[in-house]
């Protein structure tokens, strides 16, 4: 049962009040779902009520200006009623999610990632050193990152995880996909950022994504392409029932 949180003219706003409210705040709402949100919340729903109740005690629902306002949103509401109609007899099955899965396979390709790490310093000078101590075996390159770098990812060996194409700066990206497993960089890499040696831990080359991996994306895809398509035909067929002439 609704618990009653406030009485506005011997009206009753309730904790569902509040809830529903909350509701139509969307994401928005989850940061006011707190006891100081909801009383924020509950104020405003009593500022309502009393607008509410000194618009209808003074008869503003009788205004002309009132009445236009109300029928342009009827309107709206109408056509927004009319638009849903159409699309939600609009389904997808599995047969049109695999068709559509094998008409576009060749696009539907996963890209090409890689794992790497680095070390960042200042200088190229300090770069061909450190590079030289790991080539001698003296020191390995995540605990030379470790002791070195002044990139954050140093605490973890120098490892930036896995990445795509075009998520680094321009030098780095494309020294990085040139290389192959397990390789460092012979020379140190500058950007804007100062001079990196690079290893690269592993690479994914670009592969044809499973349709079991990709099923669930696919049929939201396939659901707003046939939702589009009924929601132009119906508009060409009321073309027909109602000529438009452009006035442009």
């Amino acid at each position: 049962m609704a618990k009653t949180l406030a009485n506005v003219g011997g009206f009753p706003i309730t904790d569902t009040d509040v809830d529903n409210f909350l509701m139509g705040l969307g994401q928005r709402g989850a940061s006011y779902n707190t006891p100081e949100g909801r009383k924020i919340i509950l104020t405003q729903l009593i500022n309502n009520k009393l607008l509410l109740l000194d618009a209808k005690r003074n008869l503003f629902e009788a205004e002309p200006e009132y009445r236009e306002r109300l029928n342009l949103l009827k309107d709206q509401l109408l056509t927004s009623y009319a638009s849903e109609k159409v699309i939600r007899q609009v389904s997808v099955s599995d047969k049109d999610t695999e068709e559509y899965y094998n008409e576009h396979k060749a696009e539907l390709v996963g890209e090409e990632t890689v794992s790497a790490s680095h070390i960042l310093v200042d200088t190229e000078e300090l770069a061909l050193e450190i590079l030289a101590k790991i080539n001698a075996g003296e020191i390995s390159f995540a605990d030379a990152a470790k002791e070195y770098s002044s990139c954050p990812s140093k605490e973890n060996g120098g490892s930036l995880g896995e990445f795509g194409r075009g998520q680094m700066v321009p030098e780095f990206d494309t020294k990085v996909f040139e290389m192959k497993p397990g390789e460092i960089t012979d020379t140190p890499v500058k950007t804007q950022f100062g001079y990196h040696l690079i290893k690269l831990d592993a690479k994914t080359e670009a592969r044809e994504i499973p349709y079991s991996e990709i099923k669930d994306r696919l049929k939201e895809v396939v659901l707003q392409d046939k939702q589009k398509k009924a929601y132009d035909s119906k508009i060409n067929q009321l073309k027909i029932l109602y000529p438009v002439d452009m006035m442009l």
